[in-house]
């Protein structure tokens, strides 16, 4: 057998299943031979009635037909039959008495092609590979829609804070609509991440996505891009061009940093979403599209429509319906989720054990003010997976900027007190609010308890928390 991995199907791991549906015998054999000797599993069958029995049974990848059949009908009637027990089968219609009539029928019936007889071998082979590639790439191309579907749900947004809670709820109202959505938000927030799952739980969600960032291309690109071009309509311009608008014909298409773009293809960008055409560069002829618009920025569009840099109208056409993402350091409880998320992607990627954070570390993460946001937190976590000699994370793992940036430096950088200074106070404050009792005391501070007495003694602080106790007068050794 051919062991060609062309011969082998994808969805199933096995060869590919062809069934042969030819009246005549010795014409059936041939066909039947040469499927073979590609390395396909073939079935045959000499008419309809037997080739619908094989179809309800097995699974079938490609059918190769004749146009004439002497029982059950014709080869077209049964293209019909079996692809409407499967859509996805792949049909080839082979006849004697070809006609443009026939061959027109035959592909509006579904079928791949169209062959007469004779026909050479090696161009029936040709034919059936290059069916059966494009069966794979559709199944290749469901299959990345379905992971791109699973990746960007909306429970892969990490977060249970109240301020994403809003964001989730707002976007499970906006997603089945087709209004224009305008996402806001710092740098690193998740914009995109926010615009991807509204597009794939959304009707459009089969169609496609297409990103495009405003500020990354220069104003004459960003228009070629955007509207297409005509053969010739520029140097360089050797043929032909669909612009991004049309490509997401059916779709989402999602302009990132939308306030970057220039103020002479605002006012192209404006009109081509209220006429829904566009003209391509060295056109004068308008192309349709039907796309849903998603936008993203970090700068507020409404001051930028004050200083004259944005289209007051462009603005209303955009910002149907704002969700404005919070800053991580607006969302704190969300930082240990975030962590461990990311600890478990890298830890995965590095083929390291089961990764945790020190409690140390932890409060680190939870202190730093995050100005990259999201983005910022995973390219730490990242670098302190690779970085680390152990399975825990520690605080000297992580970044030193985390470090002159905790709350215990800051306060004794302003106060001219030690750190030790600090922590006695720190302790002291906080057996003052637990009353004395040192097991929440130590559960608070994120220390174990026998750490807790070890440093109550040093800084004779056995009686603190109790009703009446004195400050003592020693300091810390």
């Amino acid at each position: 057998m051919n062991t060609d991995t062309a011969a082998w199907s994808a969805s199933s791991g096995g060869p590919y299943r062809i069934l042969v549906v030819e009246d005549e015998p010795l014409m059936r054999s041939i066909i039947v031979q040469l499927a073979r000797a590609e390395g396909y599993q073939v079935l045959e069958a000499p008419g309809a009635e037997i080739a619908i029995g094989i179809f309800e049974k097995e699974k079938i990848d490609l059918a190769i037909l004749d146009l004439n059949l002497t029982s059950g009908g014709s080869g077209l009637d049964l293209l019909g039959k079996i692809r409407d027990l499967d859509p996805e089968v792949m049909g080839i219609i082979v006849t004697a008495y070809a006609s443009v009539e026939s061959a027109v029928e035959a592909l509006r019936k579904g079928a791949y092609d169209y062959i007469t007889k004779p026909f050479a071998n090696d161009h029936l082979k040709a034919v059936v590979r290059n069916a059966l590639s494009q069966k794979a790439l559709f199944h290749e191309n469901r299959f990345l829609r379905r992971e791109l579907r699973e990746k960007y749900r909306f429970e892969n947004i990490i977060g249970k804070s109240d301020a994403i809670e809003q964001v989730f709820r707002v976007m499970e109202k906006v997603a089945r609509t087709d209004s224009s959505v305008l996402i806001t938000g710092e740098s690193g927030t998740g914009k995109e991440l926010v615009a991807r799952a509204i597009h794939f739980i959304s009707d459009r969600g089969a169609a496609r996505f297409l990103p495009i960032n405003c500020g990354a291309l220069p104003e004459n690109l960003l228009e070629s891009e955007l509207f297409g071009y005509k053969r010739g309509a520029f140097t360089g311009a050797g043929q032909d061009k669909v612009g991004l608008l049309k490509a997401a014909d059916k779709g989402t298409i999602f302009f990132d940093e939308i306030g970057e773009l220039p103020l002479a293809l605002q006012v192209k960008l404006l009109r081509a979403l209220q006429e829904r055409e566009c003209y391509p560069l060295g056109s004068n002829e308008p192309v349709s599209f039907d796309v849903r618009v998603l936008c993203a920025t970090n700068r507020n569009l409404e001051a930028e429509v004050k200083s004259g840099r944005f289209r007051e109208e462009l603005l209303y056409r955009i910002n149907v319906i704002n969700i404005n993402l919070p800053a991580l350091r607006e969302r704190k409880d969300d930082i240990p989720l975030l962590a461990n998320h990311f600890l478990r992607k890298y830890e995965k990627s590095l083929n390291r054990g089961m990764m945790r954070f020190s409690k140390g570390a932890m409060r680190l993460l939870i202190n730093y003010p995050w100005p990259g946001n999201v983005r910022e937190l995973e390219n730490t976590i990242e670098r302190a997976a690779i970085l680390a000699e152990t399975d825990v994370i520690h605080s000297h793992d992580l970044p030193d900027k985390l470090r002159s940036s905790s709350p215990v430096v800051a306060s004794a950088e302003n106060s001219g007190l030690t750190l030790e200074e600090l922590e006695r106070e720190h302790i002291k404050r906080m057996l003052d609010k637990v009353e004395g009792d040192k097991v929440k005391a130590a559960q608070a501070l994120g220390i174990h308890l026998s750490t807790l007495y070890r440093k109550v003694q040093r800084y004779h602080l056995e009686n603190e928390g109790l009703p009446g106790a004195q400050e003592p007068t020693a300091r810390p050794a």
